[in-house]
């Protein structure tokens, strides 16, 4: 994801509306004694948190949901005002956020709990457990663009988990960001479980060397990269999401329209400000001529304003100009829009490009704006290794009827949605997370909730082993006795 842009200074910063450039908020400048000092609070507010059990958790987090949903108008107004989304992407933040915290406490006692684990013939004497601990506290780093529900994904299910939380959202949404803070504060008002820390760069570095137990990031490649390497040190465990070039691909006996339909909202929702948005598209060569035709018509009924907001921070405006004219420079063909779509602080439509080298950079760079690349392929097969040609595997979609299980599994990415674009998501079972350049790590779902957990296995001598080998008062017979059991088991 690109950087952005706020009015930073040694003590205090403001965020701004990205259409008028107006004040929304004032914060401080934390530095390392402050980080640390929250670091240290939240030490003390993990145990309690942690004492009250997943039973005692699961309530306060549900009290969390109903918090938020009652003060819904306040997000919805502020996703406008401080990130410039329109109305109707704020209330689908929302609502994904609030699935995504009612299950990571519905779910937490099942997927964390202590249980029975098998101990195998060799070790038959052993009752063997397992569970899974929280670390303790968890640093979370939250992007701009989705400045709710993306950190949502780390926030719900580290305290699910059963950690205590230092939250740095932003520094240019740091309201949404102490909206969050505040709800949760409402409903769990006993101890700071949840603290807001805010600034730049220097203060997420503070936080990474601040004790924390792990870092949770969301953020660019270079980002993350300096988030490992201040992590280092410590060896805090880290868990990473640096964005994606997601593809969809577009089969022979695909529903063109359905297809049309998802590469817009893939391409635009947000303002192709989306992690997981839709940037290239690959259609069968039987089809391309229709869905050419059909996304054409269709993208120039799509208006910034109405349909998305601006972009969001003014340098992404420099980024999609540059890939939009590279692309036309290389042969590539501009269906709708162009350079000339691009206003500050909006790109005024879709911008669709056609036949563009598969080493522009349009093609191979995070655009993070509503630019939608179609190219021409034989068929989805060679869809698949052209979307799979990319150091990122973050999601992709997929648009066929025959043989969809086999083409999604070879789809190198975390996630694939089938006859739809972005719906993972919106399942909070799901993890989600990328692979290569995409980063590391998972949340949601269950995978989500172990990611702040460490398994925690336990090993109870039910009854003396019936050959006493792990012992030096063993003798010959019973190393004999083992050997026979090693050579009966390994000829199974």
């Amino acid at each position: 994801m690109p950087t952005a842009r706020t009015d930073l200074e040694a003590t205090g910063f403001t965020s701004r509306d990205p259409v008028d450039d107006r004040v929304v908020a004032t914060f401080p400048t934390d530095d390392e004694a402050t980080v640390r000092h929250k670091t240290d609070r939240a030490r003390d507010a993990a145990r309690w948190w942690d004492a009250l059990g997943h039973d005692g958790r699961r309530t306060r987090l549900l009290a969390w949901k109903r918090v938020m949903t009652r003060r819904r108008a306040e997000i919805i107004d502020l996703l406008g005002r401080e990130n410039g989304k329109v109305r109707a992407d704020a209330v689908i933040e929302l609502s994904v956020t609030l699935a995504h915290v009612d299950w990571a406490a519905r779910n937490a006692h099942r997927v964390l709990r202590r249980r029975k684990m098998p101990s195998g013939l060799l070790m038959l004497n052993q009752a063997s457990t397992l569970e899974y601990k929280p670390y303790g506290v968890i640093g979370v780093i939250g992007p701009w663009n989705y400045p709710v529900f993306t950190p949502i994904g780390s926030l719900a299910y580290a305290l699910a988990a059963g950690n205590a939380v230092v939250f740095k959202p932003s520094e240019h949404t740091p309201a949404c960001g102490k909206w969050l803070t505040d709800t949760f504060a409402e409903a769990v008002p006993e101890h700071p479980v949840l603290q807001l820390t805010t600034g730049a760069g220097p203060t997420g570095a503070a936080l990474c060397a601040s004790g924390v137990d792990k870092i949770a990031f969301t953020g660019s490649r270079a980002t993350g990269a300096r988030v490992l390497a201040a992590c280092a040190p410590s060896v805090t465990p880290v868990l990473l999401e640096l964005g994606g070039k997601d593809a969809l691909v577009v089969a022979a006996d695909a529903d063109v329209e359905a297809a049309v339909e998802a590469a817009l909202w893939g391409g635009c929702a947000n303002a192709g400000q989306s992690c997981t948005g839709i940037e290239r598209v690959y259609v069968a060569e039987a089809v391309h001529e229709r869905f050419l035709t059909r996304l054409t018509h269709r993208a120039r009924q799509i208006h910034a304003r109405q349909d998305f907001g601006p972009i969001t921070m003014p340098g992404q405006l420099d980024i999609i100009r540059r890939h939009v004219q590279d692309a036309l420079d290389r042969g590539g063909r501009a269906l709708v829009g162009g350079p000339d779509s691009i206003r500050p602080p909006y790109v005024l439509g879709p911008i669709v490009l056609a036949d563009v080298p598969e080493d522009s950079a349009a093609l191979r760079e995070e655009t993070f704006g509503p630019v939608l690349v179609v190219n021409r392929v034989r068929d989805a097969a060679e869809g698949v290794r052209r979307a799979n040609d990319s150091p990122y595997g973050l999601g992709a979609a997929l648009f066929a009827r025959r043989g969809t299980t086999a083409l999604a599994r070879s789809i190198r990415s975390g996630m694939v949605s089938v006859n739809d674009v972005m719906a993972f998501p919106g399942v909070p079972s799901l993890p989600f997370g990328g692979v290569g350049a995409s980063g590391f790590g998972r949340i949601h779902g269950a995978d989500g909730l172990r990611e702040f957990t460490v398994p925690h296995a336990v090993t109870r001598r039910r009854f003396p082993a019936p050959l006493a080998v792990s012992t030096y008062a063993r003798g010959a017979r019973d190393i004999a006795g083992l050997e026979r059991v090693v050579r009966l088991l390994g000829a199974r």
